[in-house]
């Protein structure tokens, strides 16, 4: 089974949940930029939450299906449609053999996750099909997706979605939905600004008052250089108390860095393992998601949190996932 790639789009990337147990020889873990909507869409088409799905951003490609195929499309609303008729996201849809799925540019959120039932079939490498864009391996011959790539999936497990299947078999169209859907977009929160929650950092005490009075009460924007390492922002300009030289330390998702030009960046999926610029905190972990989200000047602002209760937040989300896939599991078989 394999589709092949008409056009490949602004960045379409092979991703799974990331590259982990590396970081110590110097490698990142890569990964979805937004892990929820790339659990949700594996969990739609009976994957395992962590299968390798396309990564899709600000502008989507076209894709030729040689094979009928379960998908599903989970995050930013990029206007998926198979031969002009739409592909809902959040819910599983069929798309027959020979029809072409296209996504265009991106009217809400930055990011999108196609998941293919049985998943695209590329070779691990470091445990991982993730594409390491810096490094150049992993996922699709470390590169984003180029037209004529052809990608390998594998069969899905039988017997997902009986009724759909059995209306799908009956129908001329090219693509079926399924009626029901994954309601999490609610949990996404588009709303711009976006509040996310932060945890000030080793040198947060090192700004002037001003600057954290600024950071903590003004907007910020994504800056058009923003990428799948970081998202530049722009607004108020920070600085600290007095110079300071640091040694590099260890950096993760959602840190916020101060560079020597005062403008902060907030690490992502592909960040470097180390820093040498100030941390100012960390974004929650339940956020990163909607900050994946964020087009280049769309806005956000920081409102502090602690870090009990962002562990609070994260742990009642992942009841909430537990919940959606045992409530999946039991809608596949009907």
């Amino acid at each position: 089974m394999s589709i092949r790639v008409e056009a490949p789009g602004l960045l379409t990337t092979l991703q799974d949940l990331g590259r982990s147990g590396y970081q110590h020889l110097g490698v990142g873990t890569s990964g979805a930029m937004d892990p929820v909507s790339h659990r949700i869409a594996n969990l739609l088409v009976g994957n395992p939450p962590g299968a390798a799905a396309l990564e899709i951003t600000l502008a989507g490609p076209r894709l030729r299906f040689e094979d009928d195929a379960l998908v599903a499309v989970c995050g930013g609303d990029f206007n998926p449609r198979v031969e002009g008729l739409p592909v809902r996201r959040w819910r599983p849809a069929l798309v027959r053999a020979g029809a072409l799925l296209e996504f265009g540019g991106a009217v809400q959120g930055a990011r999108c996750c196609l998941a293919v039932a049985g998943g695209f079939q590329v070779p691990a490498v470091l445990g991982s099909a993730s594409t390491n864009l810096m490094a150049r391996f992993g996922g699709h011959q470390g590169r984003p997706l180029q037209a004529g790539d052809r990608l390998a999936t594998a069969r899905p497990a039988p017997g997902l979605y009986p009724t759909l299947q059995w209306e799908f078999a009956r129908s001329p169209e090219p693509v079926r939905n399924l009626a029901w859907f994954a309601a999490w977009y609610q949990e996404l929160d588009f709303l711009r600004p976006a509040r996310l929650r932060f945890i000030p950092g080793p040198q947060w005490p090192l700004l002037t008052e001003a600057s954290r009075e600024a950071m903590l009460a003004g907007i910020f924007k994504a800056g058009t250089r923003s990428d799948r390492m970081g998202i530049r922002l722009q607004g108020p300009a920070l600085a600290l108390e007095r110079p300071l030289e640091m040694l590099s330390s260890g950096v993760a998702p959602g840190t916020v860095q101060l560079p020597p030009d005062g403008a902060p960046i907030l690490l992502m999926a592909d960040r470097q393992t180390t820093g040498g610029y100030p941390r100012l905190g960390e974004v929650a972990t339940v956020d990163l998601p909607k900050t994946a989200q964020l087009r280049p000047g769309e806005e956000l602002r920081f409102e502090p949190i602690a870090p009990e209760a962002a562990q609070d937040l994260y742990l009642r989300r992942e009841a909430r996932l537990r919940q959606l896939a045992a409530s999946v599991a039991e809608r596949q078989t009907h």
